[in-house]
This record gives C-alpha cells, sequence and structure tokens, in this order.
C-alpha cells in the first residue's frame, strides 16, 4: 500500500501541470493514467492510449468494454503461428480450404507461395485466406490453433478478450480497447510482425513466377499530412458489430512511443482520423514542454 501511495503522488505532482489524475491500477498491475474525457476528440465507443510498455493508459474511454474486434483477430494468429517455429521460406500450396469468403483474396487455388509471403499477405491486406492457410500450414487443426490463442490471451493477461476463429469474421473474438492495445504491444515485438504491418504495400513471387502486389489496408501509412508524430504499423479490422477498427503504433518527436486502439469507429477513415486526434491530444497534454 506505501509504494503504490508514493508512485500514485509522484505521478500526480509530475502531471500536476496538466491537471490530470494519476492513479494506481491495482487489479491489472499498470499505472494507470485517466485524463478527462472530451466528446470531440474521439467518436468511437471505446478507444484507449497506451505506452508501449504497456504500464501508462493515456487516454480511456469504455478501454475496458468488451466487443467484437474483426481483422485485429490476425495479430493473434500471427502471434501463435510464429510460436510454431516455422520455417518462413518454406512454401505451402494454396487449396481450396484457404479460399474463405470475405474480403479481396490475393492467394488462389494451386499458388505455391513462401510461407513469408503467406504471413505478410494476411497482415499487409488483412487477406483472410491467407490468415487461414496460415493456420492449415501450421500443422494444427483449426480447434488445435483457436486454443493456442486462447491460451497466448491468458499468458498476456489479457482476461476479457478470447478467439472463436483465427481470421476474425466471428462476433465471438471478443476483447477491450486497452487490451487489444496490450495485443499489438505484445505482436510487434516481433519482427516479422512489425515489418509486415509498417509495409505500404509488399512485393512478392508464387514459386510459378506469378508476381502479387499487396496493398496495406492501414491508410495511415499512405498518410501525406505533416503530422508531429509518425505512424509505425497497425491493423484494421471490420465487421457489422466490430464496427471499424484500428491499433496502431506512433513515435512522437520526442522519441515517445505510443500505442492507440479505436473500436466501433462510424466510418472506415474516421478510425485513423480519430487515431490522429487522440496521438496528438496525448502528446500535446503528457509530453508537450
Amino acid at each position: 500500500m506505501f509504494w503504490n501511495f508514493l508512485i500514485n503522488l509522484i505521478l500526480i505532482l509530475f502531471f500536476s501541470g496538466n491537471s490530470i489524475p494519476a492513479i494506481v491500477n491495482n487489479d491489472v498491475e499498470l499505472i494507470s493514467l485517466i485524463p478527462f474525457e472530451s466528446a470531440d476528440i474521439v467518436v468511437a465507443d471505446k478507444a484507449a492510449v497506451l505506452s508501449e510498455d504497456g504500464r501508462f493508459l493515456f487516454f480511456n474511454k469504455n478501454a475496458d468494454v468488451q466487443q467484437p474486434i474483426a481483422s485485429i483477430t490476425k495479430l493473434m494468429t500471427a502471434l501463435v503461428f510464429l510460436e510454431t517455429q516455422p520455417d518462413l521460406n518454406s512454401s505451402y500450396q494454396i487449396t481450396s480450404a484457404d479460399n474463405i469468403v470475405g474480403g479481396k483474396l490475393n492467394l488462389f487455388l494451386g499458388d505455391n507461395v513462401n510461407l513469408k509471403d503467406i504471413l505478410f499477405t494476411s497482415l499487409v491486406a488483412s487477406d483472410n485466406g491467407a490468415t487461414i492457410a496460415l493456420v492449415h500450414a501450421s500443422k494444427l487443426s483449426e480447434e488445435e490453433f483457436i486454443k493456442k490463442m486462447n491460451d497466448k490471451a491468458k499468458l498476456l493477461n489479457l482476461h476479457n478478450t478470447s478467439f472463436a476463429d483465427p481470421i476474425g469474421l466471428s462476433d465471438k473474438n471478443i476483447s477491450t480497447a486497452r487490451e487489444v492495445a496490450l495485443l499489438a504491444k505484445e505482436a510487434l515485438k516481433n519482427s516479422e510482425i512489425s515489418d509486415a504491418v509498417n509495409r505500404k504495400e509488399y512485393k512478392f513471387q508464387t514459386i510459378e513466377g506469378r508476381e502479387k502486389i499487396i496493398e496495406s489496408t492501414d491508410y495511415l501509412l499512405f498518410d501525406s499530412a505533416k503530422n508531429s508524430f509518425l505512424p509505425v504499423g497497425g491493423k484494421t479490422g471490420y465487421t457489422d458489430r466490430a464496427g471499424y477498427c484500428f491499433v496502431g503504433r506512433f513515435k512522437g518527436p520526442g522519441g515517445e512511443d505510443l500505442i492507440a486502439a479505436v473500436l466501433n469507429s462510424p466510418g472506415k477513415n474516421e478510425r485513423f482520423k480519430e487515431s490522429k486526434n487522440l496521438i496528438g491530444w496525448v502528446l500535446d497534454n503528457y509530453f508537450k514542454k
């Protein structure tokens, strides 16, 4: 209790210039900085901004309320796939079982593709067929793979997160804005994942020599606006129940490293605008000298 009080006191003094209270959150062992909420900052139902190490919560709007997370699921799928220690230079042939309805397909029946290229297609283009191909290439059954996803969520203390499929089509794939940000934090530690989600496009050839050009669904990577911060990759998601979702990592002008999560934003482009607004607001209120 004494140490919690001391940490809380130090944080209150440190952030007193912005009149933003600091609270020690004992339940999840995070130091949580909870600013006032303003409707003009974000319209999305749920949002959170975390420090990259996950200890500081700089913005909280219904950040612990569960909802479907759509294709943000693919971050966990990529993590679990890579933990099976695949040879990413080995190839896999696309089968009819990999033909998943929904979204643009970039890989077709009979294509022989290196596993790294399938992984990048899954993350860059949010390709459903490529994602299920990763599961099939892992040699695990879909049920075994999903169990590993849920086991990983427990290991990461994501107590409000669970998965029913590895793609994100199921509305039973649920999490919260805070835990989505924590999932992104963990996923982006992996160099393959962080490389993939920071690419505007990805080019490769199948074993047969067919060229593929994959374009990112993260429109912030194409943003031409002059921001004080740099988007360095993220993951989109959308279903009717989830709404438009996004989680992304940003680098501030002073070396700040932040992760923003926006869930159930009202529009495809609004999720990106709101993420930028959140990051700008956090930098102005917590880090501006």
